[in-house]
């Protein structure tokens, strides 16, 4: 077994470990496909060269332009409260080195993820193609208008916090759907929630937990 597969077996029990200390917060554990995507990727390669050697700490990194890759527990909780499923098409918001869509593309059809600024789309959708994760379309713009052409979504999953949920986002979530978001006014203090679709178009919240992300931009 190499270096990097310990590394990742090991942040993968972590996060595991983690997530039953906060079951009765969160109300998930760390399912066994989460846990095999989680380990499945090569998360050295989502960060800087300079922050390698971090890489597989279960802490967010910065990857530039005043954005961070997600601490990878946030990872494997979201990435669980959104109940991927193989047949699903998934849309995320904010791009960041690609790592989240990465995991995510292990677990459902397709991902289509949006990303504002254009070095980190162009550099993500680069990174996803060298690596195989080729179930994964990074398109560069406002991820608070969603992708309309490819709506509507089985899931949605927003990497990057917002006051308010943008409004263009529930509306290209089916019927059911899920969509995990932090939420909140103070910048890198909001509230992990997640919202499901009910049949009459109404968005059911429930909070999960405090958490920091980079604002929505």
């Amino acid at each position: 077994m190499d270096d990097r597969k310990k590394q990742r077996d090991r942040l993968v029990k972590q996060v595991s470990d983690e997530m039953e200390e906060l079951h009765q917060r969160v109300g998930c554990l760390l399912s066994p496909r989460v846990a095999q995507a989680l380990a499945s990727v090569p998360r050295h390669e989502f960060v800087p060269a300079a922050l390698q050697s971090a890489a597989y700490d279960d802490q967010a990194l910065p990857i530039g332009w005043n954005q961070t890759i997600s601490q990878p527990f946030i990872v494997g909780l979201m990435t669980e409260r959104l109940e991927p499923q193989p047949q699903h098409r998934v849309l995320e918001i904010g791009t960041g080195s690609g790592y989240q869509a990465a995991v995510l593309s292990l677990l459902v059809q397709r991902v289509f993820s949006v990303e504002m600024i254009p070095a980190l789309a162009t550099a993500a959708s680069q990174r996803l193609a060298r690596l195989g994760f080729d179930n994964v379309e990074v398109r560069q713009g406002d991820g608070r208008q969603g992708w309309v052409e490819q709506a509507p979504f089985d899931g949605i999953i927003v990497t990057a916090a917002a006051a308010e949920l943008p409004p263009a986002l529930p509306a290209q979530l089916k019927i059911g759907g899920r969509l995990v978001a932090p939420l909140g006014r103070s910048p890198f203090a909001q509230d992990l929630c997640v919202f499901q679709k009910e049949a009459e178009g109404r968005m059911c919240r429930r909070s999960l937990l405090a958490v920091a992300f980079v604002p929505l931009v």
